[in-house]
């Protein structure tokens, strides 16, 4: 890695996951790490995924918004 790149990063994604990158570990409320095998992953930011911490793209079936106040997305032709 680069002197002047950051050990970690963190992307927020618009509707989406936070995409974290880098050398981090993350733990439960109680302390205990949880597994990770890759370097970057995607944590949920909506709740309804169901290999939580981790996202499984539930935030575009339930149409999350992380942002309350926009308007909700239409709804795709023959939905």
């Amino acid at each position: 890695m680069k002197q002047d790149q950051p050990e970690s990063s963190i992307v927020v994604c618009p509707d989406g996951p936070l995409i974290v990158r880098g050398d981090f570990e993350i733990v439960t409320t109680s302390g205990d790490p949880v597994p990770r095998d890759r370097r970057t992953v995607a944590l949920c930011r909506c709740g309804a995924s169901a290999i939580k911490p981790y996202c499984d793209g539930t935030h575009k079936f339930i149409k999350f918004r992380s942002d309350p106040s926009l308007p909700e997305p239409p709804l795709p032709p023959n939905s």
